[in-house]
């Protein structure tokens, strides 16, 4: 049992506010990260040994730590990678990413999105593969599908607006989302699309039917997109949101125009 203190703790606001009696259930992937601090903060390669004595591959633990060791400029970011890819290397078994996709720990569950992700030869095996992890409950794992999708979509990019299309009426908030955020012409972090920043109507297929979303997650995702759109595209954007807000004249709506139209509106 996690103590209660634990389970419903708040993140810290800073590495010096990090609880060390929090790390050490981090470590040993009992409990999901809170907030990015919590993320920086866990050794992954001492949560890889736990996991790997979960999965009886002590062995393969030599092959991480030469992987991890041999970058330049290590990051949590890029362990999280690099280790993902490590598994994606040593193992297509379906038990261990089975074990790996249901672990308690976000981390662990980032890992087997990375490694998941290389073993994909096309856009439409790579999004089938991963929609579990784009619904995933906690927030960081829901980005790492982004990093380890977005430029092999852009790759493929009309194969993807095409697919994504049909992510834009599932049920699940989650999913919807990322139909949308995993192709912002510019992003957080990721791999700027060139070819919707030239041209941003190729994504309509996927905006249009988010235009008025019941959820709030999906409605700033859209919102976040126009933004993008309208740095090197204003008056389309500007045009785009004229016609929304006569089609669809919800406070849904209005709110992702309002968000779309941000940076215009300060010029």
């Amino acid at each position: 049992m996690i103590p209660e203190h634990i389970a419903n703790r708040k993140g810290p606001r800073s590495l010096k506010d990090l609880n060390p009696e929090v790390i050490a259930y981090l470590n040993q992937g009992l409990v999901e990260t809170k907030n990015l601090m919590e993320w920086l903060a866990t050794d992954q390669l001492f949560l890889l040994k736990l996991v790997l004595k979960e999965l009886n591959k002590q062995a393969w633990f030599p092959d991480f730590e030469v992987a991890v060791n041999a970058q330049k400029k290590p990051t949590a970011n890029s362990n999280t990678k690099v280790i993902g890819e490590t598994f994606g290397l040593l193992t297509t078994n379906a038990k261990v990413y089975e074990k790996l996709k249901n672990h308690t720990s976000d981390l662990v569950r980032c890992w087997a999105c990375w490694a998941e992700s290389t073993q994909q030869n096309t856009v439409s095996k790579l999004l089938k593969t991963m929609k579990p992890y784009a619904a995933d409950t906690h927030f960081g794992v829901r980005e790492v599908v982004i990093f380890a999708t977005k430029e092999r979509m852009i790759a493929d990019l009309d194969t993807s607006v095409a697919l994504l299309t049909k992510w834009t009426t599932n049920e699940d908030e989650n999913i919807r989302r990322f139909a949308v955020e995993a192709l912002r012409p510019i992003g957080v972090w990721t791999k700027k699309i060139t070819a919707f920043q030239e041209n941003p109507a190729k994504a309509l297929p996927i905006l249009n039917p988010l235009k008025s979303d019941a959820s709030k997650y999906v409605r700033d995702a859209v919102g976040n997109w126009l933004n993008d759109a309208s740095k090197s595209q204003p008056i389309w954007v500007e045009s785009l949101c004229e016609k929304w807000k006569k089609e669809s004249p919800t406070k849904e709506t209005a709110y992702i125009i309002k968000r779309g139209m941000r940076t215009i509106l300060k010029k």
